[in-house]
């Protein structure tokens, strides 16, 4: 199985991203790695987990807490059927980059370095933080932030916590694929609202167009445009939330013209940017 990168973006209005998945997910990324933290929790059932060298099993009430860059695989891989799963995923800097060195987030910090090892919970940690994961599905972001909050110091007290690395060995990946990868992300981050030039990310990333586009497709299962035009779609969300006209939306985003900002928007969220815009107010 190929190792995947992961692109992941936060929720509208949020820092971080929720995710409550009710059935199995067929995103099709399986043994991935992302730059994001992300904690798990799997409120009932079994199965395999697998997070970088450690292959074991695991039972109801599954609380694990991920490190970036560090490769697993999805917990619904290879289920049938009923399938429950509660995902944060957060950057490290999501407050700001020098958030994790406040004096108040000393175990925190301490936290997020352990994690590079992946970290899985038992106790009354699973019981207390499965709860409060379950309160973020229903929370609005405010609310939600601040459980967030109170969950990472939760784990980071917790004496129930045990790596999940053989050893404790800290799983690495290439530092030449990290680095261009993130060189790519950034550079869409930076472009996004650009006519799209794949020769300039191609020659960012020391390749030729078709090389760079072989590439960029088995890493992500995603053409570079096809990329692209979900990151400004995902903008676009944000922008819908004020009063800017749904063109104007378009033109900001990096659309050059109404027809296809509708056509991709609805392709990536099922959903027109006016009908979006209507359920936001709902």
């Amino acid at each position: 199985m190929k190792l995947q990168f992961e692109k992941i973006e936060p929720g509208v209005g949020s820092s971080f991203r929720v995710i409550h998945h009710t059935e199995v997910d067929s995103c099709g990324v399986y043994w991935h790695y992302h730059p994001e933290y992300e904690i798990v929790y799997i409120p009932s059932g079994e199965g395999q987990r697998r997070i970088g060298s450690n292959v074991s099993r695991y039972e109801a009430g599954e609380l694990v807490f991920i490190g970036p860059n560090l490769p697993h695989l999805n917990y619904s891989y290879g289920k049938q059927g009923e399938h429950e799963e509660i995902v944060v995923q957060m950057r490290e800097d999501f407050m700001g980059s020098d958030f994790l060195q406040k004096p108040e987030l000393k175990a925190v910090r301490r936290l997020f370095e352990r994690s590079h090892t992946g970290l899985v919970f038992s106790g009354d940690s699973q019981q207390k933080v499965g709860q409060l994961l379950r309160q973020m599905t229903r929370q609005v972001p405010f609310e939600r932030f601040l459980t967030l909050l109170r969950i990472l110091q939760l784990l980071a007290e917790a004496p129930d916590a045990h790596p999940l690395h053989t050893d404790g060995v800290r799983f690495d990946l290439n530092p030449k694929e990290q680095q261009r990868i993130n060189r790519i992300c950034q550079y869409v981050e930076q472009h996004y609202a650009d006519p799209v030039d794949i020769r300039a990310v191609a020659d960012l990333a020391s390749m030729t167009v078709p090389a760079f586009c072989r590439y960029f497709k088995r890493m992500t299962r995603q053409t570079y445009t096809d990329f692209v035009n979900e990151y400004r779609v995902n903008q676009a969300r944000s922008m819908l939330q004020s009063a800017r006209t749904v063109a104007d939306v378009g033109f900001a985003v990096g659309f050059n013209n109404l027809s296809h900002f509708n056509k991709t928007f609805r392709t990536v969220t099922g959903q027109t940017p006016s009908t979006y815009r209507k359920a936001l107010a709902e």
